[in-house]
Parts: structure tokens; sequence; C-alpha cells
């Protein structure tokens, strides 16, 4: 059903009788990897599966409370208490080693109207958290500060945390911040320049990653709510700015969300054949949109992105591991021939190849095996050893493929 609904390779000749599923997949399970390749459903069999041992090892890889649009404007006193029970829920987690790899806090943007709402939820939530800790943050822990349109906002951040960090006795320098790309300003300035470096600078080495707002950026540009999708044209050009401006720096990227959630309308045991029909095509919908959202980020360059439901997570890993998977024997076939001619250039079938296309390869293998989409086997199927591997280089690879053959 995963693979009719999304449409991947093959899964036309998939059946659809329960029994003969149960037969199919019994005989997949006994095939050597080798020998399922050559079977119509390889695809869809292999997407499913590292789905669901993905869902069942690690779900979530990075995790953010979020005290502003996903919160709203409320009374203090509810923000207030609220900022106390996340930070002893956070808490709880730590002890019971139930949290995600990454987590952080998403407060309120730095404007005239908010800023002292975030400044208090973040002073609130630490306190409290480092508390019932004893003085510890969790690993990787980070503050996101949206809206960001000046430098001059990274850098009151980076104020607060100077004062936090004392007050709460930690090592200066512990608290990171990312920024959130979401406006247009943040691209363009008056001037016609991007100013992502200098709103970067303005952290003092405390921001770590920027992430694209899909909708408050969409909305920036005039684009009416029916188009505020991740694969309008303004994102892309939002993408690519943000990439160029950034590229070479280290600072982590990653996309948008998908607002459309896969939740049928009608609640209930007792639905009419109609209603759960309208439920399933409903929960389909979002699946498609959410698989083809995710593709479209991994096609322009953006490996990592946001999910607003736990029922999105499905479909950001079937989109991520069909990515990878569909295309791995072409960019086998054209790494390990480029690797074992070692040369400037080469011409692989009708696709001239050259260095920086040889990097893109490498990177499509070291994408693919840091997501769970290949093993290591199978990067080395390349003709890579792990050393080479590990430089992360083709140019290093190449150099040193020379040098042995000299």
């Amino acid at each position: 059903e995963l693979a009719r609904v999304l449409q991947l390779k093959g899964y036309e000749h998939l059946p659809t009788l329960e029994k003969d599923v149960a037969d199919l997949t019994a005989r997949l399970d006994a095939m050597s990897p080798a020998e399922r390749k050559q079977e119509h459903a390889w695809l869809a069999y292999s997407v499913y599966n590292k789905i669901i041992k993905k869902l069942e090892r690690e779900a979530v890889e990075d995790f953010r409370i979020d005290f502003e649009d996903g919160f709203g404007n409320r009374p203090n006193d509810e923000e207030d208490a609220t900022a106390v029970q996340a930070a002893g829920e956070l808490a709880k987690g730590m002890q019971n080693g139930t949290i995600s790899p990454f987590i952080g806090i998403r407060i309120k943007p730095f404007t005239e109207d908010l800023k002292a709402r975030g400044v208090r939820t973040l002073d609130i939530f630490l306190t409290a958290l480092l508390e019932q800790t004893g003085g510890k943050l969790p690993d990787n822990f980070v503050v996101m500060l949206p809206k960001v349109t000046i430098p001059e906002q990274m850098t009151t951040l980076v104020r607060l945390f100077e004062k936090l960090e004392q007050a709460n006795g930690l090592a200066p320098g512990t608290l990171k911040m990312e920024t959130m790309v979401e406006a247009t300003q943040i691209i363009m300035d008056e001037e016609g320049r991007n100013p992502l470096m200098r709103i970067i600078r303005a952290s003092e080495g405390r921001c770590v990653a920027a992430h694209f707002g899909t909708y408050d950026y969409t909305a920036s540009a005039g684009i009416t709510a029916k188009y505020q999708t991740m694969a309008h044209p303004v994102c892309d050009f939002a993408h690519h700015m943000t990439k160029v401006a950034l590229g070479g720096t280290g600072i982590f990227l990653s996309d948008g969300a998908t607002n459309v959630m896969p939740i049928g309308p009608h609640r209930g045991d007792n639905l009419t054949y109609e209603q759960l029909r309208e439920n399933r095509e409903s929960v389909h919908n979002a699946w498609r949109q959410g698989f083809h959202h995710t593709t479209h980020s991994l096609i322009n360059g953006l490996y990592q992105g946001w999910d607003l439901n736990p029922a999105q997570l499905p479909m950001r890993y079937a989109a991520t591991y069909s990515f990878f998977l569909s295309s791995y024997d072409d960019a086998l076939f054209r790494l390990k021939t480029f690797v074992e001619r070692a040369a400037i250039s080469t011409l692989t079938g009708d696709i001239f190849d050259d260095a920086a296309t040889g990097q893109g390869l490498l990177n499509f293998f070291l994408k693919a095996l840091n997501c769970g989409a290949i093993t290591e086997e199978e990067v080395l199927a390349t003709g890579l050893t792990q050393e080479e591997i590990q430089s992360r280089s083709f140019f290093r690879i190449l150099e040193g493929r020379r040098k042995q053959q000299a």
C-alpha cells in the first residue's frame, strides 16, 4: 500500500490480496540481498523495512520544545507555568535516557512586542531545568531564535546567554543557538546584499544551525495561503541563497515542514464505508505531499527537515531511503569506474564526469551511509577503502591513487 500510494519503482507489479502479499514477503525474507535486488518488489520491500526499523530504533533524531508559533500567544502566567513543566519533563527524559540525540527550545522572537516574553521563558525554563538536573544540560542542547532580521537580535541573545551562564554556574560558551531563515530581509537587505553571514557572525561563534521557515518566509514574500508550500519557487531561491551564503562555514542547514497532516477527518469506532474511504484518501494525500516535499529538499541538497506530527515521520524516512536506494546502482557504477581510472575526468555512459562530479558521487555515498539507507559494505563496493571514505575528499582520494600508481 505504501508503494502504491507513493508510486515507488515496481509498485505496479505488487500484489493486492493479503495472502499474496504474505507469500511475497516470506519469499523476499528468505532471499539474500543480492537475490532480492532482482525482484520488482525490492525497493518497496527495502524502504518499508528500513522505515519500520528506524521508527523502532530512533524515530526522532532532533526535537524542539516550541514556545513560538506552535504554542502561540497565551497569558503570561500560563507560559510561565508551561516553561517550568516543560523543564521538568525534559529533566525526566534526561534521567530516563528517553530524549532525542539533539534537543532544544524555540523561544519567541526578539521583536519589539515579544522580546521580553522570549527572554523570560528562556530564563524560567533553563533555571528550572538546571535546578532539577544538578546544573547539567542535555547533550547537543540549542536555543532556536525565530524571525531574525538583523544582527543585533543575535547579539542580544549572546548577551543573555552570558548572564544565564553566570547565574546558573555554566561554563562560558556552553549555550548554543540557531537561527531561522523565515523573512525576506534575512536573504537580501535594503542594499541588495545577503546579510546571513553578518547575522551568523553576530552570534560570536555560538550559532550552529540555520533552519528554513516555509510559511513565514512565503508569507513575507506575499504568497497566498493556498500556495505556501515547501515546493514553491521562492523557497528554492531562499534555499540557494542560504547555501551560497553559508557554504563551507560548518553551519548545519535544515529545510522547513509540511503543514498537511496525515490524519483522517472522521473519528470514532462506527464509521461508515464512505467515512473510512475519506479518512484513507486524506491520509494518503498527506503521505504523498510529505514524501514529495522531502524528496524536493533532498534534490536541492537539504538533507534535514522538520515534521510537525509523529504521523509525518514515516514519509520523511520513505523519501530519504527511496532517494538513496533508487540511485545506488548508478552511483556505484559511476564512482567505481571513476576511482579505478583515477583520472582527472572520464566519460561514463553518456554522462561526463569530472573531479567535481566525483566529489558529488562521494557525497552521495556519505549521506546515504549517514542516514542508514546503505551499509558500510555497500560503500566499500565502490572500491574505496575506509580511510579514503573518511577523508571525505575526492581530490585527496585521486591524489593518493596517483601516488600509488607512480
